[in-house]
C-alpha cells in the first residue's frame, strides 16, 4: 500500500472577488491549510497586482498564515513571461511579494513557442533567484503543452545538475490536461505518459467537460456522476509519492462547493471514493 506524504488542500485568489484578500479570509475562516496568490490585474480595471499589496498587508498575510498554519504560493501573473525580458522585472517583484508573505512555492507557466531550449535558457535566471531565496518554482502546463514537452523540459534540467534544480518541479493542471488536444476529455491519459522522474510537486485541481477551461470545482463537473477520474488521479499521485499542495483554482458561488470537494478529496486521499 502506498501512502501519500503530506498533501494540503487549499484555495486561490479571485478577479471576481472584493476586497482581494476575501478567498484569503474565507480559507482561514474554513480551516483550510494551503493558500494560493494570483494577481491578475486587467488592462481594462479589475483584479490586482502585487504593488497593490502594501507592507502592512503583506505582514498581516504572513503572521495569518503562520498562526493558522497554512501554506501559501503565488501563481505569478501571465504577463510574468520568461521568453519576455522586460518581464523579469516583474518576476523579481512577485518573488519579492513571496518572500514577504512567506510563501514556499512561486509557480510559472510553461511556453514554448521558441522551443524549449530558448525557455530553459529564459527561465534560468529565475530558476538560480529562487534557489538563492529558498522559493520552489513549478513550472505549470497549459491547455497546449503536451507531457512530453515535461519530459523533455525535466531532461534539459537535470542536464544542468541535479542540485541546480533540486528545487524546480511540475504543477500539473488536471482541468488543462483535459484540454490538450490528445488526451482531451483523458487527463488520466496525459498523467500515464508524465515519465517517472518527472517531479510533480504542486496541483492545480478543477475539471471542464473538453471544451473550455471553465475551472468547475471538482465534483460538480464530470466528476459529479462519475468520481472515478479523481480518484484514479490521487491513486497516480500516490504512486509518485506526491507531497505539496492542491489548489482549488475557483471561487464558486456557493462557497461552500470549495469545502465540499475539500473534504472529499481528502477522504478520498485517506480511504478511497466513498
Amino acid at each position: 500500500m502506498v501512502i501519500m506524504k503530506q498533501v494540503r488542500i487549499g484555495n486561490q485568489t479571485a478577479f471576481s472577488a472584493s476586497p482581494l484578500t476575501l478567498p484569503f479570509e474565507y480559507a482561514v475562516a474554513n480551516g483550510f491549510d494551503a493558500f494560493e496568490w494570483f494577481p491578475d490585474k486587467h488592462e481594462s480595471g479589475g483584479g490586482w497586482d502585487v504593488s497593490d499589496i502594501g507592507a502592512e498587508t503583506r505582514c498581516y498575510i504572513k503572521n495569518t498564515a503562520v498562526t493558522h498554519g497554512i501554506t501559501l504560493s503565488v501563481h505569478a501573473s501571465l504577463k510574468a513571461n520568461p521568453m519576455i525580458p522586460e518581464a523579469h522585472g516583474l518576476l523579481i517583484n512577485e518573488f519579492g511579494f513571496a518572500q514577504d508573505i512567506g510563501a514556499t512555492l512561486l509557480n510559472l507557466h510553461l511556453y514554448t513557442d521558441e522551443g524549449l531550449d530558448s525557455y530553459v535558457k529564459a527561465i534560468t535566471p529565475i530558476v538560480m533567484l529562487s534557489a538563492k531565496i529558498g522559493i520552489r518554482l513549478s513550472i505549470e502546463n497549459t491547455p497546449l503543452t503536451p507531457p512530453d514537452d515535461f519530459n523533455r523540459l525535466f531532461g534539459l534540467f537535470r542536464e544542468m545538475g541535479a542540485a541546480k534544480v533540486a528545487h524546480v518541479g511540475m504543477c500539473l493542471d488536471i482541468g488543462h490536461a483535459n484540454l490538450y488536444s490528445s488526451t482531451r476529455n483523458n487527463y488520466l491519459g496525459f498523467v500515464e505518459q508524465l515519465d517517472p522522474p518527472v517531479p510533480v510537486i504542486h496541483i492545480h485541481m478543477h475539471e471542464n467537460y473538453g471544451d473550455l477551461d471553465s475551472h468547475l470545482t471538482v465534483f460538480t463537473g464530470p466528476s459529479r456522476e462519475d468520481p472515478s477520474g479523481i480518484q484514479g488521479f490521487i491513486e497516480q499521485m500516490k504512486k509518485r509519492r506526491f507531497s505539496g499542495s492542491v489548489i482549488l483554482e475557483q471561487w464558486p458561488q456557493p462557497r461552500s462547493l470549495l469545502n465540499q470537494a475539500r473534504d472529499r478529496l481528502y477522504q478520498m486521499l485517506k480511504h478511497g471514493d466513498s
